[in-house]
């Protein structure tokens, strides 16, 4: 029986990845954080000392390394070579280049493969920034999160402060741009809004509401009553 895909793509600060958690819990989906597979890859280059721009070494840790999504607890932890970094993948150097090592064809290529087995093993809430359009093409239900620049900076700059590091609006839009302009224009992948995606504008919405609007567009079309209607997205 083909499972059941959520996926759900938007750029950086939109809210996906704990829209994507929230919505599989209530669901009892498995959540996979593409994303944070990236962000471990992007990990073990920095503690290899690779370049970002080694397109071949970066691709021979991608194929090679051993990723774990798991639940433990309540909580989604990600596992590298058997070693939790669920903190370490979100430092701010991880932030840096993540984008960079994500733009390389044969890195995409090594997990997406991998992305794609789990989807026929699990039903899942998926997020990312080619979710969509590239992992899961023929997902149950597609979404691309939107949500303004200034909202997405402050939003990461509260998640950065609770983790201890200081940093300021003004040094996320900076760098939320920079981030934004490598994803929208890179050659393998680029973040698109797919046609067959609703649109849901994050910016005035709690995260409750983003899940519940979630799940809502998911049961409807589940109950195939629609052509959904997209929210308009943020300038």
């Amino acid at each position: 029986m083909k499972k059941e895909i959520i996926a759900i793509d938007g750029p950086a600060g939109s809210g996906k990845s704990t829209t994507a958690k929230l919505v599989a819990k209530k669901l009892g989906f498995v959540y996979l954080d593409t994303g944070a597979m990236y962000r471990a890859i992007t990990l073990k280059a920095l503690r290899n000392r690779i370049n970002p721009q080694d397109e071949k070494k970066l691709s021979q840790i991608a194929r090679n390394s051993k990723l774990d999504l798991i639940e433990e607890k309540g909580v989604n932890k990600v596992l590298l070579d058997g070693a939790d970094v669920t903190e370490a993948i979100r430092e701010p150097k991880v932030n840096r280049i993540v984008s960079e090592v994500s733009a390389h064809k044969e890195v995409r290529t090594a997990l997406v493969a991998k992305q794609k087995e789990l989807g026929k093993k699990h039903n899942l809430v998926t997020e990312g920034r080619d979710t969509t359009t590239v992992v899961f093409p023929g997902a149950s239900l597609k979404v691309y999160l939107d949500c303004n620049l200034k909202e997405r900076a402050k939003r990461r700059m509260l998640e950065l402060k609770d983790k201890g590091i200081n940093t300021s609006i003004e040094e996320q839009i900076k760098e939320l741009s920079r981030r934004d302009k490598i994803d929208s224009e890179r050659e393998n992948s680029p973040l698109k809004k797919d046609k067959e995606a609703v649109i849901v504008d994050t910016t005035n919405l709690s995260i409750e509401e983003q899940v519940d609007k979630v799940i809502q567009l998911y049961e409807l079309r589940k109950k195939n009553e629609i052509s959904l209607p997209s929210s308009p997205a943020s300038d």
